[in-house]
């Protein structure tokens, strides 16, 4: 409970870890399922539209389909791994780079904490005992200089794997949409009218999703998400068709 316009300290730790804990699933897995199904849906749709335009048969699409969906999730699963892996390594050297300033430099650290803290329009007066109540604990200190000085936060140990995973599984996902028509029907492009419908549809949704999830507009971002997948097919299919003929 509040008293004297104070909260608990109980209730505040609560309530800084709820806040942490959406942030995280908003800005970190929602924009890697993003990543991945955004392209899964798109580059194996753009993919059999094409060889549908080929004339080539279900079969050949479908295998071809997913080999792409395969060597997709693995590229990009890579690419987010090493993406999250760059990030830690980047945060390291920053963390050893502004403890030694810490202890070879403390007056000048101390100097920076204030100025960061005069921006938020701290006076002198007031700031002074909290650089000094920050001196007291190094730890404090650091974690205070990466955040406010550098704009870092302390990346999961788990990041790095949990960004593979994630992308990969979404493209995956995303990916055999597209492609299940082709399982259903033999034609290629009875199948390739199948997977338009079920794709556009599947787009749109999305779409509005991660419009909703990244605070833009939900059916702005869905006719946004489902246009550029149609580009993609119809280029791909217009292509195959020129280098056929």
């Amino acid at each position: 409970m509040a008293q004297n316009g104070h909260i608990n300290p109980e209730k505040q730790k609560l309530l800084v870890e709820e806040h942490e804990e959406k942030h995280f699933l908003s800005s970190e897995i929602v924009r890697d399922i993003i990543i991945g199904v955004s392209d899964g849906l798109t580059v194996p749709f753009a993919l059999a539209a094409g060889l549908s335009g080929a004339n080539v048969t279900s079969n050949i699409i479908l295998v071809a389909g997913i080999a792409e969906v395969a060597a997709g999730a693995i590229s990009m699963g890579l690419g987010g791994y090493l993406a999250a892996k760059s990030e830690a390594d980047h945060y390291m050297r920053e963390l050893k780079r502004e403890q030694e300033e810490i202890i070879s430099v403390p007056d000048i650290e101390a100097a920076e904490c204030g100025d960061i803290l005069a921006e938020y329009g701290v006076e002198p007066h007031e700031y002074e005992p909290v650089v000094n109540a920050l001196k007291r604990n190094h730890q404090h200190w650091l974690n205070f200089m990466m955040r406010f000085e550098l704009g870092l936060e302390k990346p999961d140990p788990m990041r790095a794997l949990q960004s593979a995973l994630t992308i990969a599984i979404s493209y995956i996902l995303g990916g055999l949409i597209p492609l299940s028509p082709y399982i259903i029907f033999p034609v290629a492009r009875e199948a390739m009218f199948g997977s338009i419908i079920i794709t556009i549809l599947a787009l749109l949704f999305f779409g509005f999703i991660k419009g909703y999830f990244t605070g833009n507009q939900p059916f702005k971002s869905a006719l946004q998400t489902a246009l550029i997948g149609a580009i993609a097919s119809a280029a791909a299919y217009s292509i195959a068709k020129i280098v056929r003929v």
